[in-house]
């Protein structure tokens, strides 16, 4: 930086070598002496050498080292000084006119102390030109043995230390600026760095990734082709309740290792917060991004090891294409979240492209989470009822609840429209807490050896006082405990959670029974049927009616049937919907059925027809 200053302002050193040259020519015209005229010329060749060193050798051009800079500048620095110091010192020698003196000493004195302050920065270069445009003089004026130009002399002598003085104080301060400013740019350097760094992963976070987007987005031309994937990891908070955040963090950090080592050099590969990460690169087709995409799901989903412990961690991707999917970052980034959001919805574990009708669906589920929550308050919804027979006496057991929504403008809208939304957006605890206490309403009318079967969703179990929530539906109802059933699917158990095993145990205590619904069609485990208090097994529709039924299907349900029998479990048989079925059924050991061959699901009323109806039948038989 010190060297550099010398090269600043090159015109200044063009103006100071102007007026030397012109004085030196000025004073050979004046005195008419050969000697002027070619120190004339020697002034002005060393000058013009100079000022195309100072505007040919750059200081910020590569190649140029500061030995280099220092070193050619020293060269027609002390040049230059030391011919004008001599071709002054001449007019003194040889006594030519005092006008011409005057012009000369002035000159190379003025030049002297001017340029000790300009390359103050470097103090040998600054006391050299002084010391080389100064002494000469002051030995001439010795020589003479005049008084006058003696104490002229003393006084040159005496200027050069006052000098050195000043340039020694310049330089300081110089020096002492320059080290302030860059240890302020590294310190600023340091805290950017730090600003758009995550501090758990080492990898660029939402700030370097922003910058990093828009550095990269400025350069793009109709040939650019970029790829933004966007990683979640399936239900790392579990990760972290279950073994700490410490062990959490470890598990980002070699996750942002792998994520680091599979993505491209050029890549920025970002921590964008949580359990999410960003991978934003260059690519050269779809089909690149496809292998890109598929090679970083592959190495996060490779089991790794923390202290010993062997963890397994899922994720969801989504993918997004510039130009394909956004001209922009925003709509990048908007693409790529739409199509992670899709790979969540359509069971996790997955990669999704963005696909325009991404967006329409987005806008219909918003759309209807926003008209359920609507829905609730102004009591669109209904509970009907589904009974399930016992197969051997064809009385109704139970009856399954069931929600149904009848629009005011759509009309019926099915549940596979609006239970999946009301599982994403959080509504479920709410529609199946309302569900719960309806369904106990109804049931508490009911004779009491019927009972009622409520569906629970596993984010209702999951949620903050969920078995309160079920304790506060039976005792406004007025239901006795054991006339509620909770039926659960299997996808409730595939991890271990402590709130689910509270929950169904809380309740298990007051006489809530448990049934496991869809039995066969997930994650079958003998392991939590033995855990947990479940006293009904409900056989799949798919292994009654679907398009696999046969030998194989009727093989399984027998299995089910006996072990469930062993274990004093009720086997409950889904969809039936012909006599041969429910024969087929009864003979595999199944117990209880369910299906339209019985009833469709009813209102609250018809229902209590099916029971009073039921009831008069069984009255007749007795009195015949």
């Amino acid at each position: 930086m010190l060297v550099t200053s010398l090269y600043a302002q090159p015109s200044s050193l063009a103006i100071g070598a102007l007026a030397t040259v012109a004085a030196a020519t000025v004073s050979a015209w004046i005195a008419n002496l050969p000697e002027l005229y070619v120190a004339a010329v020697i002034l002005m060749l060393i000058a013009v050498a100079r000022i195309v060193a100072a505007l040919g050798l750059s200081a910020d051009a590569e190649g140029n080292s500061t030995s280099t800079l220092e070193l050619v500048y020293e060269i027609g620095a002390f040049s230059y000084a030391l011919a004008l110091g001599c071709t002054a010192a001449f007019t003194v020698l040889i006594g030519t006119q005092t006008q011409v003196e005057v012009l000369m000493v002035a000159n190379a004195i003025g030049y002297g102390i001017g340029v000790s302050a300009r390359n103050a920065g470097r103090l040998t270069i600054a006391i050299g030109q002084l010391a080389l445009a100064s002494v000469p003089i002051a030995l001439a004026c010795f020589w003479t043995g005049k008084l006058g130009f003696i104490a002229l002399g003393v006084t040159i002598l005496l200027l050069i230390p006052a000098m050195i003085s000043i340039a020694s104080n310049i330089f300081t301060v110089l020096r002492d600026s320059i080290a302030a400013a860059e240890t302020s740019k590294k310190l600023a350097d340091k805290m950017q760095v730090l600003a758009r760094t995550d501090v758990v992963t080492g990898l660029a976070n939402r700030a370097g990734l922003n910058h990093a987007m828009v550095e990269t987005m400025m350069g793009v031309n109709e040939d650019s082709r970029l790829a933004l994937i966007w990683v979640d990891l399936d239900r790392f908070k579990e990760v972290n309740d279950l073994l700490g955040h410490p062990v959490g963090d470890r598990v980002l950090n070699e996750i942002a290792k792998r994520l680091s080592a599979v993505s491209p050099k050029d890549a920025t590969v970002a921590r964008f917060g949580g359990d999410e990460f960003i991978v934003f690169c260059s690519i050269n087709d779809r089909k690149d991004s496809e292998l890109l995409a598929s090679e970083i799901h592959a190495e996060i989903m490779r089991p790794l090891r923390i202290d010993g412990e062997r963890l397994e961690v899922r994720a969801s991707l989504g993918v997004a294409l510039l130009p394909d999917h956004g001209k922009d970052a925003d709509t990048l980034m908007q693409s790529a979240d739409l199509a992670l959001y899709h790979a969540k919805v359509g069971g996790r574990a997955q990669t999704c492209f963005f696909d325009g009708s991404m967006t329409r669906d987005l806008v219909r589920r918003r759309e209807i989470e926003d008209e359920l929550r609507a829905a609730l308050q102004r009591e669109e919804l209904s509970i009907f009822f589904q009974p399930i027979v016992d197969l051997e006496t064809g009385r109704i057991k139970t009856f399954e609840a069931l929600v149904r929504w009848f629009h005011p403008e759509k009309g019926e809208l099915k549940p596979d429209e609006f239970i999946p939304v009301a599982e994403e957006t959080g509504v479920i605890v709410t529609l199946g807490n309302w569900i719960t206490a309806q369904a106990a309403r109804i049931a508490a009318t009911w004779p009491e050896d019927v009972t009622i079967a409520v569906n629970l969703s596993p984010l209702q179990i999951r949620a903050p006082g969920a078995a309160l929530g079920i304790k506060n539906a039976l005792r406004e109802a007025g239901l006795d405990p054991r006339r509620l059933e909770l039926e659960v699917t299997e996808s409730l158990f595939i991890e271990d959670n402590h709130a689910t095993a509270a929950f169904i145990q809380e309740l298990s205590d007051i006489g809530v029974r448990f049934a496991l619904d869809d039995f066969g069609t997930g994650y079958s485990s003998l392991g939590y049927i033995n855990k947990f208090p479940f006293s009904k097994i409900k056989v799949d529709r798919s292994f009654v009616s679907g398009e696999q039924v046969g030998r194989k299907s009727d093989a399984i349900i027998r299995a089910v049937a006996e072990m469930g029998h062993t274990l004093g479990m009720d086997i409950v048989a889904e969809g039936l919907e012909t006599i041969e079925q429910v024969q087929s059924v009864k003979d595999a050991g199944c117990n209880l059925g369910q299906g339209y061959y019985f009833s469709r699901a009813v209102p609250d009323y018809l229902a209590a027809m099916l029971l009073a109806q039921e009831r008069e039948q069984e009255g007749r038989k007795a009195v015949g």
